[in-house]
């Protein structure tokens, strides 16, 4: 977000901070701005506001002053903050300005509180063996910010777990769990007190790749634990501006000790779940741009008695630069036979993987035993001895005002499009759904691609696996129970009891249902606990308000989305469900009569209010021609085309499928679009050495990466001969561990090493549901690639999302299908 929107003026005020390599540990030159934008030396970057917040989620923890050290951001968000230990919804500076001088090396952030009119500037520029940072003031403190704006540098909790500190002659250890003090202010609200104070802390001391030394002669520091205030917080070193002053008003100097010659170690990327013997088999090796070419890699069988033997060997191939790593790989691909392997590169081995012919076979059961049971809202779920969560908001829910907007980017149109009034009940909503996300909130968006993912496994594989007891007259789930009916159907059908709900209800589909505000929204632990279970009354003081409010703004866009999810779950639930399978397809059939009807309701916000709807109703169309076979829908998929040729990667996957019913100039207008599509693909697939997409926003890219892998399963159906199944195959490797930073399978408890540390409702604890899929790998500008495996509150590297794993669950169905067929062409 690097707006440039005015100049910086002149300042007359600054906090000198400056970054000096520890005695003993000098290298030759301090950290110097590089050709990327940011200050680097042998093992320590600085970033300065390459990255600032998007104004979505506030505080992302990925903005201001940065540390990379080692190869890991111990360090972030050095800014100008107005508390000690700040929120994710706290208030943030937004970028004014960001520019470059590389004559004199340095870089200037103009940031901006607009609420109080405050301006500043932060510059950092080369100071001997370091670093200076100046935060640079036009004038005094606004009065308001008198005792409250201070400049506040964030140390990563598990980067420092358990290390000692030193500050001005007292000592201490970094606690593991939450342990800083508190006080109550003079009205009697909590305040957050620092474990010290002083004007020379030294982080570490024991620990050369972590030791960080702060001098502040001039202010007092404070060293205060952030996870006090919030679990996701961070330790804080802060030091108040002093009010009243336009000189030079506070001054830092931080030294970072670096290891001489220090190299970080190589990624072996691989798939942690294995290989089928037909595949192409190839190992990605990230390396530190100083080491020395590998050698020699090995690809070992692991026999019975623990044995190991060479199958394979060759001197990796490079592959050059990406992003700031250097990349090769080693081919195993002619190694066909079933086994167990580990590949030995660079004085490393890997865990044991498999090549076998079920090597997917059983990747997927994870995510439909285990992952969906635990995000079922309005029901209890137990596993043996473990309640995940209780029967939980069987009070939704609540009409919200017109014009409301909500921090979780939901929000309300200048009409209700609904019967009931603002704070009023509505009956009839507490059925059906899936926790969206680490939090509680059902977006209907997300639900209608979540039932249309399963329904795609369902129509090209139709599992019939039972582990799962869903009771929907109990309102209780057991997990690894069978109860004789397949899980998938009733996951398709769970969700779309969720979406038939809403147009029972309002007779239209509706943004979603989510908490009313943040102390509800922040929850951890059971769900159940979330609200009373009580109806509020909003005519009783004594009732708790707690419900969950319902946005019900009637948009063009989710009403078709939704129409393709029913139409979708009318063809699977028939012959289960015959009931709700018939109220769905009369419903989407209805949803769209509506549509044609009335002038489209275009009201947006955030991302909850449906994707392009021109997009949404094409997917009603498909869909709907899938389940009827009606000739109308497949003429308003012709009438589509700009819409599908203007967003034929994004929507391709969906129209393939109709492509029998088309007519033939319609087919043959589809292939040749089709063949630009590949043309337009393979420049962004050449870009990395992993061969798929890596997006650069604030959310990590598996679900760029699954989407195109998935399209081109179907693409391949369609046209062999144009789209090879590598890409497909490829996507699924990159889950499981063929990608940048780590080579940790993305799908907890899927793959010898997986994500066991994310962001799910339980990150609390440090844990993670079995079969979630994270967003994977977050590329900070301009060149880190990074998915915390230590740090699950980072919700762009972390969080699972249902429909996210529904894609991951049809994908290997995908795979399998493909692998199948390559394998009996080749037998």
């Amino acid at each position: 977000m690097n707006r440039l929107l005015r100049p910086s003026r002149r300042a007359a005020s600054a906090l000198l901070f400056v970054l000096l390599p520890l005695a003993g540990m000098a290298t030759a030159t301090g950290p110097r701005l590089n050709e990327a934008g940011y200050f680097s030396t042998r093992g320590l970057d600085v970033l300065a506001f390459n990255n600032t917040y998007d104004g979505n989620f506030s505080d992302s923890k990925i903005a201001g002053v940065e540390l990379i050290h080692h190869g890991v951001r111990t360090a972030t968000n050095g800014d100008v903050r107005l508390s000690p230990t700040p929120e994710q919804w706290d208030p943030v500076a937004t970028l004014v300005e960001r520019s470059v001088d590389a004559a004199s090396g340095t870089v200037s952030a103009r940031m901006r509180y607009d609420m109080h009119d405050f301006e500043y500037t932060v510059r950092l520029a080369p100071h001997g063996e370091g670093l200076r940072v100046q935060v640079l003031l036009d004038r005094p403190l606004p009065a308001a910010l008198e005792g409250k704006a201070g400049f506040n540098l964030e140390f990563l909790p598990s980067a420092y777990f358990g290390k000692a500190w030193l500050l001005d002659g007292a000592s201490g250890q970094l606690p593991l769990y939450p342990a800083g003090p508190s006080g109550r202010a003079a009205d009697g609200s909590t305040v957050r007190l620092p474990l010290a104070t002083g004007h020379a802390l030294t982080l570490a001391p024991e620990d050369p790749q972590r030791r960080v030394r702060i001098d502040s002669p001039g202010a007092e520091l404070g060293l205060y634990d952030g996870r006090n205030q919030a679990q996701n917080g961070w330790y804080v070193v802060r030091s108040l501006l002093p009010a009243g002053k336009s000189g030079p008003v506070l001054e830092w100097t931080l030294s970072a000790s670096t290891v001489p010659g220090w190299t970080r170690p190589t990624v072996i990327g691989h798939s942690q779940v294995g290989y089928h013997p037909a595949q192409r088999k190839v190992a990605v090796l990230e390396r530190d741009r100083n080491a020395p070419a590998p050698a020699r890699a090995r690809l070992l069988r692991v026999d019975a008695d623990g044995a190991s033997r060479e199958v394979a060997a060759a001197a990796p191939e490079r592959w050059g630069r990406y992003l700031r790593y250097d990349y090769w790989t080693f081919d195993f691909s002619g190694v066909r036979e079933q086994g167990l392997y580990r590949i030995e590169a660079d004085g490393q081995r890997t865990t044991a993987f498999r090549i076998a012919e079920d090597a997917y076979a059983s990747a997927w059961h994870p995510t439909l035993d285990v992952f969906f049971p635990v995000q079922m809202d309005h029901v209890s779920v137990n596993e043996a001895y473990r309640v995940w969560h209780g029967r939980s908001h069987m009070d939704d829910a609540r009409q919200v005002a017109p014009g409301r907007e909500h921090f979780d980017l939901y929000g309300q149109g200048p009409e209700l499009d609904s019967p009931f009034q603002p704070g009023e009940h509505i009956p009839g909503l507490a059925i059906g759904g899936w926790f969206d996300a680490g939090d509680f909130d059902l977006r209907t968006q997300t639900h209608y691609s979540t039932v249309m993912a399963l329904v795609d496994t369902w129509e090209l594989a139709r599992p019939l696996r039972d582990e799962t007891t869903v009771d929907q007259k109990r309102g209780h789930v057991e997990i690894h129970q069978p109860d004789g009916v397949p899980d998938l159907l009733q996951q398709i059908e769970h969700g779309t009891l969720m979406l038939i709900a809403q147009h029972r209800v309002f007779g239209h589909a509706i943004p979603g249902i989510v908490e009313p505000d943040l102390g509800q929204y922040t929850h951890l632990g059971d769900a159940v606990t979330k609200t009373d279970g009580k109806i509020d009354d909003p005519d009783n003081p004594d009732s708790a308000n707690d419900d969950r409010l319902a946005f019900t703004t009637a948009t063009t866009a989710l009403n078709y989305g939704s129409a393709a999810g029913l139409a979708a779950a009318s063809r699977a639930l028939r012959g289960y469900n015959d009931a709700l399978a018939g109220e769905s397809l009369a419903t989407a059939k209805k949803v769209w009569e509506f549509e044609h009807g009335r002038e489209p309701n275009l009201f947006r916000v955030g991302n909850t209010t449906g994707g392009d709807p021109q997009d949404e109703q094409l997917r009603a169309a498909v869909q709907l021609l899938l389940a009827t076979g009606d000739a109308k829908y497949a003429e308003a998929i012709a009438a589509l085309w700009p819409a599908i040729d203007a967003r034929f990667g994004f929507n391709a996957a969906s129209v393939v499928r109709v492509l029998p019913q088309m007519d033939e100039a319609f087919r043959a207008k589809f292939r040749e679009r089709a063949v630009r599509l590949k043309q337009e693909v393979a420049p962004m697939l050449a870009e990395t050495p992993y061969g798929v997409p890596i997006t650069r926003g604030g959310w990590a890219g598996n679900s760029a990466v699954v989407g195109m892998a998935t399209s081109n399963y179907w693409l391949h159906k369609a046209y062999p001969d144009l789209f090879d199944v590598e890409q497909t195959l490829q996507g699924l490797n990159y889950l499981y561990g063929t990608h940048p930073d780590t080579n940790l399978s993305f799908v907890s408890a899927v793959g010898a090493q997986s994500k066991q540390v994310a962001y799910g409702n339980n990150r609390a604890d440090f844990s993670f549901i079995a079969g979630g899929v994270v967003p994977g790998v977050l590329v900070l500008k301009p060149d880190f690639p990074e998915n915390k495996e230590d740090w699950p509150f980072l919700w762009g590297e972390n969080e699972y999302v249902i429909d996210l794993a529904a894609r991951y669950l049809f994908l290997v169905h995908a795979a399998q299908d493909l692998l199948q067929a390559q394998g009996t062409a080749k037998d």
